[in-house]
């Protein structure tokens, strides 16, 4: 898989690329990762970016020139399965979501920065635009490396165990059990009897039940879609 990043702020990349399980799947290989400056793309001669926006409300927007020129010649080198864009107004990036990109080939997201982009860009080059929440952040770097992230842990080999990732939160449409670790004992709070049993038909059991009735308590909507499909 290849991932490229397009930012006007490629600083803010740095830290989350060259830790943890994203950068130990780039050394294996398992992903390409290439961060873009979009002002290596301004024809601007002070490198701007961004401009006010048209209607007199308060603000700056990025504007068209540089991010077309990046993205198209980005898109003369090969073709990419999705063009997102992070955006405060876009659809919710969810697990599903997450699934369904660690699928593809290649995938280019644009970061948002100030006020947004201008719309043309949004019309005419973007085919998936995500949010990762109800609000609103200083730019989208941020959000491009929890969707990087997202996919990154769910290709083969990114993680030490595989079935990890597929028992994780959300992965079926509920919150995930609670999970304890060694000592069985610490302070006079033991570890559930049922998960030292090492009876797997128990444990999977009690999982199961744990992981609805953590649901129902703090995801109602997730327990009452839940409902719907069980």
């Amino acid at each position: 898989m290849r991932i490229d990043i397009i930012s006007g702020v490629p600083a803010l990349l740095d830290g989350p690329l060259n830790h943890s399980i994203v950068k130990r799947a780039i050394d294996k290989n398992l992903v390409e990762i290439y961060v873009h400056d979009l002002r290596d793309y301004t024809e601007d001669k002070h490198k701007k970016i961004d401009d006010y926006p048209y209607g007199g409300d308060p603000g700056m927007v990025l504007t068209p020139q540089p991010i077309f020129s990046c993205i198209e010649h980005l898109t003369s080198q090969r073709e990419y399965d999705e063009l997102i864009f992070t955006a405060a107004d876009g659809e919710v990036f969810d697990q599903p979501a997450a699934n369904a990109l660690s699928l593809k080939k290649n995938i280019l997201i644009l970061c948002g920065h100030y006020k947004g982009v201008d719309q043309r860009v949004r019309d005419e080059l973007i085919t998936k635009e995500y949010t990762i929440g109800d609000y609103v952040l200083s730019g989208g770097e941020l959000p491009a490396m929890v969707i990087t992230d997202a996919i990154v842990r769910l290709l083969p080999g990114a993680i030490g165990d595989a079935g990890s990732a597929l028992n994780d939160s959300f992965q079926d449409g509920l919150l995930e059990a609670p999970v304890y670790t060694r000592p069985s004992e610490f302070k006079g709070l033991k570890v559930p009897a049922v998960l030292r049993s090492g009876d797997p038909k128990k444990i999977n059991a009690w999982q199961q039940e744990q992981s609805i009735k953590r649901t129902k308590e703090r995801r109602k909507d997730l327990y009452e879609n839940y409902k719907k499909e069980y």
